[in-house]
């Protein structure tokens, strides 16, 4: 081990005058510049010269240095293999074959051969074909289950993957979601567990309906009326086959090892009938109900939403704004507050009021106002007249909505048109009028005047009618915020409508009480604060929806002859799984009368049928293998953004239909927006279908897919010019493992991901590196090498061999920790750094020498053993990120004896007792090849290490060999026990440096480096100084602006050491 001691080596260059540099002990890690006379210039990696090796951006820095110096000192190297003399040609013949367009020969299902020589270069194309279809064939996604029947002794882990919608093709977001649940469910196969993957899809009601409306209008202007309820939900079946095929597809080409065998679809037979079970049940116990209630009514869509469907526009003053459903150019005031008066009965006195939405007036039913305020008692119980029609407004007191100290402390009450009016009008018993028909225009109740104007032109024209009366006061900017439809866009509308409501208190409540007991564990923190805090301020859900395309409310009004019934009271309804059970029910109501039965026209929301989805897709309400075998599920892993939307759902309905919790983990992802942090968006063109970073897709080629969708032709361009800026090349040709490992590399715990799609191709460069170290390790492996039965060492190995196969069980028990954490970001980083800095930049060079034929044959095999355990658990280690790049280089590796493994889903595997011998040499190596680099010496170096240690001094001569190969440019390296054994000419630096370098060259370099980094280091300080930088700035760029701040701040600190040595040694 090493000591407090000094251990001093020397290099010799090519000009033989001698310096010498110490390497202190590990514990230091340090290294110090030092001659004959006293030392100066000391550069400590702790200090000022180079940045804390603790940090994470050091280490990334360290880490690529170390990449360039390797390979450098690989081609230098007089002990490694010689470099071929055809390999330049080679390259730019791989660079060329990589042109040609690949053709897949493997027949659809079957093995790909591997039996010809590996590519010349690496084509994610060709490496990424055939395999799942082969992996689909011989059932390797299906549970794999122990001899009793049951999951394996190892454990059980079940996903059921978000459905996708059938509304379009799958996004980057949906690619998230792939890499890090299939990720998981390799991981978890590889462990020996029974994993199922379940996949399905979504019918998407308002979405699908909505797009394929669009889409018939815009083809044949018609619209679903003209065809007709059973026509027009043909061709959304259409329409839902074809793009649940394209979505099959993409899932397909993203690696995902579903289950196909149990794939579901939300409206297929046995889901459809969980979902009238679900419906039935909880109308049989109260919790859903019957209400005429104010619901959120979407006019362009023409369905009610849910609170969760609809967004809120912040305005903060008088604001224009287009509609849609008009014309484009027109824009209607919002953002403002309009008073005016309503004459009192029988007096010239009038009574001001305010609202936001003058257009409502039209259906005002009371004027409100405090009981306590002198300005209004002598109007206690009286009327104002309506100025527009043949309407008595009474005068109430309130003194719940009213504040006396605001505006002018009296309200209009419009009880049918919005939600605190609506409380008002229950607790008074006024009237409520409906003044909207379903389409956006006014009808009778509104008056002669503004029957059949549309809602916004009213707008217009009550204030104008308003001001003719002389009864207009004034118009003020107000800060409100808008109702949005998440949908369509449209502006929602408040509207009394009777539909089915779920009563959510009681199921929420359990599911906070289950959820603080400990049987649902979320992550991250964040999201679990959200959770609590929506479901314990929880509202009814209306799961009533006025479409076409959807589960039909299994709910059927019984029309009983000669009795007068109202349609919106919930007594007169019976619900039934089916005709047989509904007509039974309605006898019982009617008794001996005659009656009808008429099935509501409305549809049910999409989330009551995919709030079912963990146990719906297992064979529920039946007792089904799959539904005893596989529930309750493993984990629910989807974006935070829907975590009330489904989640909350699946949660509440589970506990209540099944008893019990539908999963033990609920993982939430970041919401992916594009490099500048934006949101995806098909009219800003940065919407990015996964195929076109697995295949490439030049710039015109994505110009060509914006007419595929519904964009118009003002959007069209905008997002081409969004497109161009972005992707001013294209997008260029990635493949799936990269596209895979980059996500699972973004996913570091925080809300938001910006997505740079240079960083995915620098992960295809990694899959390059990878394949093409296989490749040359191969040749290493000739067809005289066979395998040891098992990966047990030997005792044989040489200190590198037991270095390198300690860090593959380091990398192996982190990766397994941080799975098992779901820190994919540290996972897919300690795969990265095993096969790039320690396996392709150490051992693989190190082991060069090893193999050669002068070598003992004991030695050699010894190397090919610890190489081939190295890339078959490497690759097993990159497997769950990059699953099909593994599998094809794994397949050229020669099986151990009494191995029939016919694929990488395989266990991992640890080592035993950790070796760190290794890393006192290449502290060494690593400090000679620092100081090396530093002063540009390239070749014919001699290194001389003074060591006193015996045990140390046996280590390093043991070593020479490999510390002279992974050494740029070192001609020899010696140990020496004296230092007067040191030759001749090591002196001071202030001797032996001049005329080697050029020290004002270096200061002058310093100096414009240094100018550069306090130039950066000050934008990114200014930026983090802004006042609401905390409040305003996404996690994830915070965390990229701190280390951009600590890596400029460690450069300038190491610069302005290597200055100040410079300007010593003059």
């Amino acid at each position: 081990m090493l000591t407090s001691r000094l251990h001093r080596s020397f290099l010799r260059f090519p000009s033989r005058r001698l310096f010498h540099y110490s390497i202190m002990s590990q514990a230091q890690e340090s290294i110090a510049l030092t001659g004959s006379a006293p030392s100066s210039g000391f550069a400590t990696p702790s200090g000022n010269n180079e940045p804390n090796p603790n940090s994470k951006s050091s280490a990334k820095k360290e880490a690529k240095r170390l990449e360039k110096e390797a390979k450098l000192a690989a081609k230098a190297a007089k002990v490694s293999a010689a470099t071929p003399a055809g390999e330049k040609k080679a390259k730019e013949k791989a660079t060329k074959e990589e042109d040609v367009p690949f053709v897949n020969t493997t027949s659809k299902g079957q093995k790909k051969d591997l039996s010809g020589p590996m590519a010349a270069g690496y084509n994610p194309i060709a490496v990424e074909s055939s395999w799942y279809d082969w992996w689909h064939e011989q059932g390797f996604f299906k549970p794999e289950l122990g001899p009793n029947g049951g999951p394996k002794p190892e454990g059980l882990f079940v996903i059921s993957a978000p459905p996708p919608n059938v509304t379009g093709s799958l996004h980057i977001g949906h690619a998230l979601t792939t890499a890090i649940q299939d990720a998981l469910v390799r991981w978890y196969r590889m462990l020996g567990k029974t994993t199922l993957f379940v996949p399905g899809f979504d019918h998407a009601g308002i979405s699908t309906q909505s797009v394929v409306e669009k889409r018939l209008f815009k083809t044949s202007g018609r619209t679903r009326h003209d065809l007709g309820r059973e026509r027009f939900l043909e061709t959304v079946m259409d329409w839902k086959n074809e793009y649940q095929e394209r979505i099959t597809n993409q899932l397909h080409r993203l690696g995902g090892s579903y289950d196909w065998s149990r794939v579901a679809f939300t409206m297929n037979p046995q889901l459809s009938k969980a979902v009238i079970e679900n419906f039935c049940r909880l109308h049989e116990e109260g919790i859903i109900y019957r209400a005429n209630r104010l619901v959120n009514w979407c006019v362009r869509l023409n369905t009610t939403l849910s609170n969760l469907e609809v967004d809120q526009k912040q305005l903060e003053k008088r604001t224009f704004l287009s509609v849609p459903g008009y014309d484009p150019k027109e824009k209607f005031e919002f953002g403002v507050i309009t008073s005016f008066a309503y004459p009192i009965e029988n007096s010239d006195e009038k009574i001001i009021v305010a609202t936001t939405r003058p257009e409502t007036m039209l259906g005002d039913t009371a004027i409100a106002v405090h009981p306590k305020d002198e300005r209004y008692k002598h109007l206690h119980g009286k009327f104002a007249i309506h100025p527009f029609v043949n309407r008595r407004i009474p005068i109430v007191t309130d003194d719940i909505v009213v504040d006396m100290s605001f505006g002018t402390g009296a309200v209009k009450i419009t009880p049918a048109h919005d939600p605190n009016d609506y409380e008002v009008g229950v607790r008074h018993k006024l009237d409520f009028i409906n003044i909207l028909n379903d389409d956006g225009t006014f009808n009778a109740n509104a008056g002669p005047q503004f029957q059949g104007m549309k809602r916004f032109h009213a707008r217009v024209e009550v204030v104008k009618k308003l001001k003719e009366l002389e009864l207009f006061i004034e118009t003020k900017d107000n800060p409100m915020q808008i109702p949005i439809c998440s949908k369509s866009g449209d502006v929602i509308e408040p509207v009394l409508k009777p539909q089915w409501w779920v009563n959510c208190k009681p199921l929420a409540e359990e599911a906070i009480k289950r959820t603080r007991a400990g049987e649902l564990h979320i992550a991250p923190k964040q999201s679990e604060a959200d959770w609590y805090r929506w479901l314990e301020n929880i509202q009814d859900w209306c799961i009533s929806r006025q479409l076409w395309w959807g589960h039909r409310c299994p709910a059927y009004f019984v029309r009983i002859e000669a009795q007068e019934q109202d349609t919106t009271d919930g007594k007169w309804w019976v619900v039934g799984r089916d005709l047989e059970e509904a007509t039974k029910r309605a006898k019982q109501l009617a008794g001996s009368s005659k009656f009808t039965l008429e099935q509501d026209e409305d549809v049910l929301d999409t989330w009551f049928s995919s709030g079912l989805w963990p146990f719906s897709i297992l064979g529920w309400p039946d007792k089904t293998v799959d539904f005893e075998t596989f529930y309750p599920t493993s984990m629910l892993e989807t974006g935070w953004d829907i975590l009330f939307f489904w989640v909350a759902r699946m949660v509440m309905l589970g506990l209540r239909l099944t008893g019990k919790m539908p999963f033990q983990e609920v993982l939430c992802h970041a919401m992916i927006r594009d490099a500048h942090g934006r949101k995806m968006s098909k009219s800003l063109g940065n919407v990015i279908d996964p195929l076109d970073v697995i295949q490439g897709l030049p710039l015109e080629k994505l110009h060509e897919k914006l007419h595929e969708g519904n964009l118009d032709a003002a959007e069209i361009e905008k997002a081409k010019l969004g497109q161009k800026k972005d992707f001013p090349k294209g997008i260029p040709q990635c493949g799936t493992d990269a596209l895979r490992f980059a996500l699972c590399a973004y996913s570091g715990g925080g809300r938001d991901i910006n997505l740079e799609i240079l960083r995915v191709e620098g992960y295809r460069k990694f899959c390059n590196k990878i394949f093409n170290a296989t490749k040359f390790a191969m040749l290493k492996l000739d067809e005289t090498f066979r395998p040891e039965p098992t990966a047990k060492a030997t005792g044989n190995e040489s200190l590198v061999e037991r270095w390198i196969l300690h860090k593959l069980n380091l990398a192996s028990a982190e990766i397994n920790k941080q799975l098992g954490e779901r820190n994919f970001m540290a996972a897919t980083n300690a795969a990265y750094n095993f096969w790039l800095y320690e396996l392709c930049d150490v051992y693989i060079e190190a082991m060069k020498p090893m193999t050669d034929p002068n070598v003992p044959e004991k030695t050699r095999v010894s190397a090919q053993q610890t190489l081939y355990t190295c890339l078959d658990h490497g690759l097993r280690l990159l497997h769950p990120f990059m699953p099909f790049v593994t599998e094809e280089l794994w397949q050229r590796l020669s099986r151990r004896p009494n191995d029939a493994t016919p694929s990488i889903m395989d266990e991992y595997f640890a080592f035993g007792e950790a070796d760190k011998e290794f890393d006192l040499i290449f502290n060494a190596i690593r400090a000679g090849r620092s100081l090396a680099a530093s002063y540009n010496l390239q070749s014919d170096i001699q290194l001389f290490f003074h060591i006193q240690d015996d045990a140390e001094a046996a280590l390093f001569e043991s070593q020479k060999g490999v510390i002279t190969t992974l050494t740029k440019g070192c001609k020899s390296a010696e140990i020496v026990r004296n230092v007067s054994a040191i030759p001749p000419g090591c002196g001071s630096p202030d001797d032996e440096f001049q005329g080697l370098i050029d020290l004002e060259a270096e200061i002058s370099k310093c100096e414009k480096k240094l100018q550069l980094a306090r130039l950066n280091l000050d934008k990114v300080r200014k930026v983090e100084a802004q006042p609401d930088y905390l409040e305003t700035v996404p996690e994830n760029v915070r965390l990229i602006n701190e280390d951009r701040r600590k890596t400029l701040e460690a450069e300038v600190a190491t610069l302005e050491s290597s200055r100040e040595m410079f300007s010593q040694l003059k």
